[in-house]
């Protein structure tokens, strides 16, 4: 399911800085069982250079949902929770900004962030049910 799930953006030459090729949006989820963070590290990668560009983090919730798992109201964090935004806790390349408004983009189709949110469930349901991991 994962490779017929994936989503990639593809550059043709549009004179820009993006270099051509397809750039593969690889879904990240938390992988602790007991946290319910609903949101999704996108490791975006150049498929023709096998290079990591940009680590995007997304949450499809709204803002108030965010300020409640934190605990309180810290504008700058809650924006950079909810996203997208690139994860400060992460490498990125020169080209990590323009990722992030091809992603932007592709966000606003619901039908991919309905399916994000799926991925995220199938995955806690996966590791719930995992030896070793709490229930």
């Amino acid at each position: 399911m994962a490779k017929e799930e994936t989503r990639h953006i593809n550059i043709l030459n549009e004179g820009g800085r993006l270099p051509e090729g397809r750039y593969l949006l690889i879904e990240l989820f938390c992988t602790d069982p007991t946290c319910d963070c609903r949101r999704v590290f996108f490791n975006v990668t150049h498929v023709e250079s096998d290079q990591l560009q940009a680590v995007i983090a997304y949450g499809w919730e709204d803002r108030e949902f965010y300020r409640d798992w934190f605990g309180r109201e810290a504008q700058g964090f809650i924006d950079e929770l909810k996203g997208p935004s690139l994860n400060t806790a992460s490498p990125q390349s020169p080209l990590a900004p323009i990722l992030l408004k091809k992603v932007e983009s592709v966000l606003e189709d619901e039908e991919y962030v309905d399916r994000i949110e799926r991925h995220y469930e199938m995955f806690k349901h996966a590791i719930s049910d995992t030896p070793g991991h709490a229930k």
